[in-house]
């Protein structure tokens, strides 16, 4: 049976080693050996899975440009599920990259029939807590950029409805607009290589998420003039209707070489030198010279009770400005992987993977490896109780979020300046 990922579902479980074999998103274990100080969430196996992160772990290692753009559906109010994505963001801003953010206004409404005044004030909410964590960047909404929707227009050109269909599922009762709404989802993606210039371009994004990856890293080599192929004993380069002149200027620029009826044929060359001029022709004669972004995809943080963390189930979710009362009764009452008796616990231990409480602290609350580590020894040995564990995790979470509102507090104008 065809797997379909729904970037839309409330919940859904993921067979990652199924994502593995059948869409070829690669095992993330060993991003952290690629990059010099790799962040926690590549660490602690939050983030597990990639497609070509190598051009953006280079960018990182030799200070070249890389873009790095997610975006935020604003059909409720941000919560934790949310804030890892963010940090992946920003990070990589930190290590050079250009931030880019949009907030996906029409995907809210074509898809959650969200007013377009709920999903400006949720979107400023999505950009405050950005720029609490120190995002620097570019944000927009969907609905306002027009050089994102002219790109929009020119992505639909390359995509069929068939297309949607197999990635999607989608069927004939899915509206227009939603299908727009992928749509411009994939100008999203490739609108930094438009709006600065053309450069690898990593999107930090769930698991969930893959399908837009997918078609999108398809358009963007549909929309190139060339393609460039290393056959071993030469370069090829194959026009995808490039005007005539283009291709004799093409061939202009590698000596030695031989021009046929649609193609070039280069005896040796560096792949990567190739493809750079190619790339630099094909922007000098008006083509978009894209770079086919990388992304990478992270586990989602599971509710307190379980599952995924959505708005859509409050009781699952710990929101930026929720009460104390209303945190204190969540996490005392969250899901563990305790046992059912105190006795079975501290003669048999917990095992964490399982507990709702113990991903809390991986994911945000412990930001120490050691201390971590602590933790999850002292849960399997049966040292800690869970009780024990849910009040010190509650006092943590209470920490975070009085931290995390003050630093909201000194950025509250950002958005509104947008």
């Amino acid at each position: 049976m065809e797997y379909v990922v729904n970037p839309w579902a409330g919940k859904q479980e993921f067979d990652i080693e199924r994502l593995y074999t059948e869409f070829g998103i690669e095992p993330a274990d060993k991003l952290k050996d690629i990059l010099q100080e790799p962040p926690y969430f590549f660490r602690r196996g939050i983030v597990v899975g990639h497609r070509d992160y190598e051009p953006i772990a280079q960018a990182i290692r030799d200070n070249k440009e890389f873009h790095v753009m997610t975006g935020f559906m604003p059909s409720g109010h941000p919560h934790l599920g949310h804030l890892m994505v963010m940090k992946e963001v920003v990070w990589h801003v930190e290590k050079g990259g250009n931030g880019y953010i949009t907030i996906a206004d029409r995907e809210a409404h074509a898809v959650r029939n969200i007013s377009w005044e709920k999903c400006k004030e949720y979107g400023k909410e999505y950009l405050l807590c950005l720029y609490a964590l120190g995002f620097t960047g570019k944000t927009y909404n969907q609905s306002t950029n027009a050089m994102l929707n002219a790109l929009t227009f020119e992505a639909s050109t390359k995509i069929n409805f068939s297309e949607l269909q197999a990635i999607y599922g989608f069927s004939q009762e899915t509206q227009v607009a939603h299908a727009m709404s992928v749509i411009t989802q994939v100008a999203d993606i490739l609108y930094p290589q438009v709006d600065l210039t053309p450069a690898p371009t990593l999107v930090p994004v769930g698991l969930d998420q893959d399908p837009h990856i997918r078609l999108t890293r398809g358009v963007a080599h549909k929309l190139r003039m060339f393609t460039v192929e290393d056959r071993k004993d030469h370069i090829s380069i194959r026009s995808k209707n490039a005007p005539t002149n283009v291709m004799d200027e093409l061939w202009k620029q590698f000596r030695g070489s031989k021009k046929y009826e649609g193609h070039i044929d280069i005896p040796g060359g560096d792949l990567k030198n190739v493809k750079e001029i190619v790339r630099r022709i094909e922007l000098s004669a008006g083509g978009y010279g894209f770079v086919t972004p990388s992304a990478t995809y992270h586990r989602f943080m599971p509710g307190l009770q379980g599952g995924k963390m959505s708005s859509s189930i409050p009781e699952s979710t710990i929101g930026f400005f929720e009460n104390e009362p209303s945190i204190k009764k969540k996490v005392l009452a969250s899901l563990t992987g305790g046992k059912p008796t105190l006795e079975e616990q501290k003669r048999e231990g917990g095992n964490p993977d399982s507990c709702c409480v113990y991903l809390l602290n991986l994911f945000h609350m412990i930001s120490d490896d050691n201390e971590l580590g602590e933790l999850r020894e002292q849960c399997e040995s049966g040292t800690l109780t869970c009780g024990q564990c849910k009040k010190e995790t509650y006092q943590r979470t209470i920490e975070f979020l009085l931290d995390f509102r003050e630093k909201m507090d000194e950025v509250k104008h950002l958005p509104e300046e947008k």
